[in-house]
C-alpha cells in the first residue's frame, strides 16, 4: 500500500535520511525503530508530504505521490498521527472528533461511532476538554480523529511516548485490530521495541538515516532487534 524507495531527505543543507527503502503491505503493520536522531520522524514527514524528498519515490496504492501535497495524500487515503498526542486543547473531545467529521460529509457520524467502538473509554470523556485528558487519552483521541478521515494507510509517530502501560496495551490491541479486521495498513515509528514487534508483521531498524536491519515482526525477534539497536 505504501512504498518508500531510495528516499533521501533532510533539512536545509543537512541530509538526515540516506537512500531508505521501506514497504508497508496491504492490511499489515510495519514498524520503523531506532534511537532518537536516527531519522525516523524525518522519514515519516517525507512519507506524508511535510518534507520534500531530495531523491527517491513514494507510492500509495501504486500511485506516485512523491510530488503531492499533504492534503492530496489525505484524499488518497493517507492519515498521519504525529508525535505528542496532539489535539485542540480548548475543545472538548466530542468537538475534536466532530471537527474532522464535518470535513468528510455524511460518513462522519458513523465514523465517529466506529472510532469510539475502538476506544470505548473515550465515550465517557466526550464532554471533557481535550487539554484536561491524560496523555494516553489524548493519544487515543488523536488516533480516533485520524480514523474519521477513512484512511487506507495510517502513519503513527511514537504513539506510546509518555503513556501509561495499561493504555499502551489498549493502543497496541487497537492497531492490530485495525489491520487484521479493517484491512488498514499501518506505518509505525516507535522506540518501544516490545510494543512495535508485538504489533508489526515487518520491522526496519534505522541508524544515522540508514536501514541497518530488517525482518519479520513478532515478540521472538526482540533480542535480535535490541542487539541491532545496541540496547
Amino acid at each position: 500500500m505504501l512504498e518508500l524507495t531510495g528516499i533521501h531527505v533532510g533539512y536545509g543543507r543537512t541530509s538526515v535520511v540516506h537512500g531508505v527503502d521501506v514497504s508497508v503491505g496491504r492490511g499489515t503493520v510495519t514498524a520503523v525503530m531506532g534511537h532518537n536522531g536516527a531519522g525516523k520522524t524525518t522519514l515519516l514527514r517525507a512519507a506524508v508530504g511535510l518534507l520534500p524528498v531530495r531523491s527517491g519515490r513514494i507510492t500509495l496504492d501504486g500511485a506516485d505521490v512523491t510530488k503531492m501535497r499533504p492534503h492530496q495524500r489525505v484524499r488518497r487515503g493517507l492519515a498521519y498521527v504525529p508525535q505528542g498526542q496532539q489535539s485542540f486543547g480548548q475543545l472538548t473531545a466530542r468537538e475534536n472528533l466532530q471537527l474532522v467529521a464535518d470535513g468528510v460529509g455524511s460518513a462522519g457520524a458513523g465514523r465517529i461511532d466506529e472510532a469510539l467502538d475502538l476506544f470505548p473509554a473515550l465515550r465517557g470523556l466526550l464532554g471533557r476538554r481535550a487539554g484536561l485528558l491524560s496523555g494516553g487519552q489524548r493519544q487515543q483521541l488523536a488516533i480516533a480523529r485520524a480514523l474519521i478521515t477513512g484512511p487506507r494507510v495510517m502513519v503513527l509517530d511514537e504513539p506510546t511516548e509518555g503513556i501509561q502501560p495499561s493504555v499502551v496495551a489498549e493502543i497496541q490491541a487497537a492497531i492490530v485490530a485495525l489491520s487484521t479486521s479493517n484491512g488498514l495498513s499501518v506505518l509505525l515509528v516507535e522506540q518501544h521495541v516490545g510494543f512495535a514487534l508485538g504489533a508489526a508483521e515487518r520491522y526496519y531498524v534505522l541508524e544515522s538515516g540508514r536501514v541497518t536491519a530488517q525482518g519479520d515482526g513478532g515478540a521472538e525477534q526482540e533480542s535480535s532487534v535490541r542487539a541491532a539497536m545496541a540496547l
